[in-house]
C-alpha cells in the first residue's frame, strides 16, 4: 500500500475510495481511468459539511465524518457524469501518487 488513511487508499494500481457506496462499500479506480484531477478548497459552500452523498448529482463524497475539519477536496474526472470527490487526510501524498501512476 501506496498510501492508506483508512478512507482513502493508493495501492500500486488503483486509487481505493472506502465508503463509497452504501451497500457494497468501496469503489477501486484504476489509475489510467483517470482522465484528471482537481484540486478545491474545501468551505461550506464546496463541500465541508457534506458527510456523504451529492448534493448535486455531479460529484459524490464518499462517507467522510472528519470532512469538517478538512481543508482540501480532491475532483477524480473519469470522464462520466458523476465524479468522486475525495478528501484524504495526506491530499498532497494523493496528488504525487495518482501523477506518478497516470504520468
Amino acid at each position: 500500500m501506496l498510501y492508506d488513511d483508512g478512507g482513502i487508499a493508493c495501492d500500486d494500481h488503483a486509487l481505493i475510495i472506502r465508503r463509497y457506496y452504501p451497500w457494497c462499500g468501496a469503489k477501486q479506480v484504476p489509475y489510467s481511468a483517470i482522465r484528471s484531477m482537481e484540486r478545491r478548497p474545501l468551505t461550506a459552500m464546496t463541500g465541508k459539511w457534506r458527510i456523504w452523498g451529492s448534493g448535486d448529482l455531479v460529484h459524490w463524497w464518499n462517507l467522510d465524518t472528519k470532512r469538517p475539519g478538512k481543508q482540501v477536496a480532491l475532483v477524480v474526472d473519469l470522464g462520466r457524469r458523476v465524479m468522486p470527490v475525495i478528501t484524504p487526510d495526506d491530499p498532497d501524498a494523493v496528488e504525487r501518487i495518482l501523477a506518478a501512476h497516470r504520468g
